[in-house]
């Protein structure tokens, strides 16, 4: 199961009436943007959040995979180009009660990807049609919604006013909302779990900088966050290093890095007479594989703070 975010506007209200997702082939400029082409990755069975003006409004379920349509009769032609497209069937949820992207972007942003976020940082949408959304990011969305949503109490809950209690047992959201967020939950748990044991024996079983090999001590830290990575790099074991808990949280956060030698690089950020207390120092090598390599020049390249 893969999840997404579609990005709406104008054109919720009729897609949502017709149980579809539709888009064009080409932009007005006659070229194939990556959100468009990113239609034909979506498979029966995936999850959508769905965008509009600022607020998250709906959680679908796709009922097909991509399917090459003509525009639907029913909707508005607002481009002048082409009307061959990408059509996908979707079962809506409408959100009674929205999210609203930006009250809650402290949480959100730290889970938005590199590159395709469907969110810029000022909490804006991106232009664009439709972003991957992964799992990390797909749960905290699905915790949000549930709070929202489901766990509120109000106080006709309280009450137990009849019609509440009759429509909490019709609806069919609470269900997939828990089913999506246990198996996005269990895609996580055994994709790191297969990471960290083909990763341990890499590095002989101890952390590369202080030589610490107490287990309960150790992390299997990414190079490539798994928020960043595709399916295969979020398993494969060359993508990160073994590091003791505070090497861990200085690698993940940026404050060490290693190129593509291996060699140590230490942000500005640590003062050079802390060194000693982080055990570390700028002379450092690890023995990395060549498959490490290219994991540590993106992580050089993209989180380190100089």
């Amino acid at each position: 199961m893969q999840s997404f975010v579609v990005m709406q506007g104008q054109t919720y209200q009729e897609e949502k009436e017709l149980g579809i997702i539709w888009s064009l082939q080409q932009d007005s400029s006659g070229k194939e943007r990556h959100s468009r082409l990113r239609m034909i990755e979506v498979n029966e069975g995936d999850r959508l959040f769905h965008y509009v003006k600022g607020n998250i409004v709906a959680i679908s379920v796709a009922k097909t995979g991509c399917q090459i349509a003509g525009k639907p009769s029913t909707m508005p032609n607002h481009e002048h180009t082409d009307d061959n497209g990408y059509l996908v069937e979707l079962d809506y949820h409408e959100l009674e009660v929205p999210v609203n992207v930006r009250s809650k972007f402290e949480e959100i942003l730290p889970l938005l990807p590199i590159k395709y976020s469907p969110f810029q940082a000022d909490a804006n949408g991106n232009q664009g049609y439709l972003y991957p959304c992964n799992e990390e990011l797909s749960i905290k969305l699905l915790e949000i919604i549930g709070d929202l949503n489901i766990y509120r109490v109000d106080e006709e809950q309280l009450e137990l006013a009849i019609g509440t209690v009759l429509r909490t047992e019709r609806n069919t959201f609470v269900p997939m909302i828990t089913e999506t967020e246990g198996e996005l939950k269990t895609k996580i748990r055994l994709g790191q779990k297969k990471f960290r044991a083909g990763l341990i024996p890499l590095w002989n079983h101890k952390c590369v900088l202080c030589e610490i090999e107490l287990p309960v001590l150790l992390r299997a830290s990414y190079s490539k966050p798994w928020k960043d990575s595709t399916d295969v790099e979020k398993v494969d074991p060359h993508n990160g290093v073994l590091l003791c808990c505070n090497h861990d949280a200085l690698y993940k956060n940026g404050f060490i890095a290693f190129d593509g030698q291996g060699r140590l690089h230490i942000s500005s950020q640590i003062p050079e007479e802390d060194y000693e207390k982080y055990s570390i120092h700028p002379k450092m090598k690890i023995a990395r594989n060549a498959e490490n390599k290219p994991y540590f020049k993106w992580h050089k390249r993209n989180l380190f703070i100089e």
